[in-house]
C-alpha cells in the first residue's frame, strides 16, 4: 500500500525528474526510430521515463515497437533541466518537468522524440 502511494505520487505531471530520487513519468508526442533498414514514426507515441537506482541514469521505454534506451547518464543544467552526459548540439536528450526532447545516435541508429507531459 505504501509503495502504491509512493508510485502514484511520483508519477504526477508536476513532479520534476531533476529533484526526485525516484521518477517515473510518461511523455506523449512525436517519436521516431531509424536503424538504416526500417523507420518507425508516430505523431501520437509515448516515452515512459524512469530514473534508475544510480540517481544519474535514466531509462526510456518507447511505444510502437521502438527499441528502448537504457542507462543513459544525465547531469543537471540550470534549475530544472537534465541533459545527457556527452550530448552535443546534434545528439542530445533533454528532459524537464514538462518536455522531453531526443535526438540520439548510436551504432547507426537514430531515436527522436518531441514530447510533453
Amino acid at each position: 500500500m505504501v509503495f502504491s502511494l509512493f508510485a502514484v505520487s511520483s508519477c504526477r505531471s508536476d513532479d520534476d525528474p531533476v529533484d526526485n530520487d525516484f521518477f517515473a513519468g510518461t511523455y506523449n508526442g512525436s517519436i521516431s526510430y531509424n536503424d538504416g533498414s526500417s523507420t518507425i514514426s508516430k505523431d501520437n507515441g509515448s516515452v515512459f521515463v524512469t530514473k534508475i537506482a544510480s540517481g544519474t541514469k535514466y531509462n526510456f521505454r518507447f511505444s510502437d515497437g521502438i527499441p528502448d534506451l537504457n542507462g543513459v547518464e544525465f547531469k543537471k543544467e540550470g534549475d530544472n533541466i537534465l541533459v545527457m552526459v556527452g550530448g552535443t548540439a546534434t545528439s542530445y536528450i533533454r528532459i524537464d518537468n514538462n518536455e522531453l526532447k531526443i535526438l540520439y545516435f548510436a551504432d547507426g541508429k537514430t531515436w527522436t522524440a518531441n514530447c510533453t507531459r
